[in-house]
């Protein structure tokens, strides 16, 4: 993946689906878990403030990384630059969820370094 590419992540998260931005995404460590890291915020300077991106701002303010549940996940997509975070709502019409067998394991636990 080029450095100048940022990934979009949706996700459900109380009846509404949020969209993210970030530059480092993977499976992690914790089974069942979409890592996702280096949050990407618009820096656009202007005077119309969107009350959804700044909700999403200030949830994610400090975080360095976090886990959401894979069944949660309902797309990530690498775009080419990044857009603004928002909180949409979600009427659950057209998104069906991801059939998911859970598989027996233990998860490695051990911080990072």
């Amino acid at each position: 993946m080029a450095a100048s590419h940022i990934l979009k992540v949706l996700f459900v998260r109380e009846g509404k689906v949020w969209e993210i931005y970030a530059k480092k995404v993977s499976h992690g460590s914790l089974f069942g878990f979409l890592e996702v890291e280096d949050f990407v915020f618009d820096t656009r300077s202007s005077v119309v403030v969107d009350p959804s991106e700044e909700r999403v701002r200030a949830e994610f303010e400090g975080v360095k990384r976090t886990w959401l549940p894979l069944h949660s996940v309902l797309r990530v997509d690498e775009v080419k630059k990044g857009g603004s975070s928002k909180i949409t709502a979600y009427d659950g019409t057209n998104v069906a969820q991801f059939p998911m067998p859970v598989m027996p394991g233990t998860p490695d636990l051990s911080p990072r370094k």
